[in-house]
């Protein structure tokens, strides 16, 4: 189904069929809603190139990965959070594009991406504490929006973020309260903001309860099943190795699990593990019992929001910077239980 068919099929002009289905105020509403229904009846959807063409717009929203941060786009968390993104961008009709920008070329890459009329705007993932990215978009005046937050960062900017650092707090507690003393911490990156945050959650709660971070039981890497395995088991052969777990990845945390069965120890008897679980499509944390005690907050949904923000702002370049930030849910499954006494 095309325009010319649909305006056929109406018995008007392509030119009231287009106006009427992008609102144009010259179009009576009784005439407006005829179209829409018949466009809805004959599954016809506006060409967005061409109505691209006609607003000035690309009607495209780009993803920029830095050269250094490449296997973020292999990521599972990566592609559930494009994949909550993309319902969003279609019920808008945009589409994505990604590429990539060289870590020393930050500013040249994007500015060349705008004066090209490329894309209309930028999502930007992965923030670090300081990151690079958000004083050169709001330098050039680029609608985007950060899926995290950068503490270094001085300038505004619109982001969408989940509480790190209340969810680990909340997440070290409830192990304290358990009896747990010997909590250990396999985080991830903490050049990232989400890991510094989630760090900081974790030792203010033990600060809250005169308890001293151990260096032995903090580890910060890229969060790999591998990562997860070799260090539970790096951390198992300690002289007064920890009783309870925290891994920033549910990915990390299924190679801590390879780990303890290998060594003969059981989740949530031996050793209390809990997982910050992001509810990836095909990896799901149990059944109508989670297999992992864990700080849940689905990144597919985190992606929708983020996309409805940054149309939000190509719509409205000139409203203030909003902000939207994400409580994680604790829910307790079969990973955790009370310290267990060492003979």
């Amino acid at each position: 189904m095309n325009l010319k068919k649909l305006s056929e099929i109406l018995g008007l002009s392509q030119t009231t069929v287009s106006r009427a289905l992008n609102g144009y105020p010259e179009v009576n509403e009784e005439t407006r809603i005829r179209v829409q229904a018949a466009a809805a009846k004959h599954g016809y959807r506006p060409n967005s190139r061409a109505k691209g063409l006609a607003t000035g717009r690309s009607l495209v929203i780009g993803h920029v990965i830095p050269t250094s941060s490449q296997h973020e786009m292999v990521n599972p968390i990566f592609g559930d959070f494009v994949a909550g993104a993309a319902r969003a961008y279609a019920q808008h009709n945009y589409d994505m594009m990604f590429t990539h920008a060289p870590d020393t070329s930050i500013e040249e890459s994007y500015r060349s991406l705008f004066n090209r009329g490329v894309v209309d705007g930028i999502v930007l993932q992965g923030p670090k504490v300081n990151e690079p990215r958000i004083p050169v978009l709001s330098r050039l005046g680029v609608p985007f929006i950060v899926h995290g937050r950068s503490t270094g960062t001085q300038v505004p900017y619109d982001w969408i973020d989940v509480n790190n650092q209340r969810s680990f707090e909340r997440a070290t507690q409830f192990l304290i309260d358990l009896g747990h003393r010997r909590i250990a911490l396999i985080n991830g990156l903490e050049e990232m903001d989400f890991a510094r945050r989630r760090r900081n959650g974790y030792l203010t709660a033990l600060e809250k309860a005169e308890l001293t971070p151990d260096p032995a039981l903090l580890r910060s890497a890229e969060m790999t099943e591998i990562y997860g395995y070799q260090t539970a088991c790096d951390m198992l052969k300690l002289d007064d190795p920890p009783t309870a777990i925290l891994a920033s990845s549910i990915i990390s945390a299924i190679g801590v699990r390879r780990a303890l069965e290998e060594s003969g120890l059981k989740m949530g008897r031996d050793i209390s593990v809990i997982a910050h679980d992001d509810e990836l499509s095909y990896m799901r944390n149990g059944q109508d019992v989670p297999i992992f005690t864990a700080t849940r907050s689905s990144v597919r949904h985190a992606g929708e929001l983020a996309a409805e923000m940054l149309i939000e702002r190509i719509n409205a370049p000139d409203d203030p910077p909003k902000s939207c930030l994400l409580e994680a849910e604790l829910v307790v499954g079969n990973s955790t239980g009370p310290v267990r006494q060492r003979s």
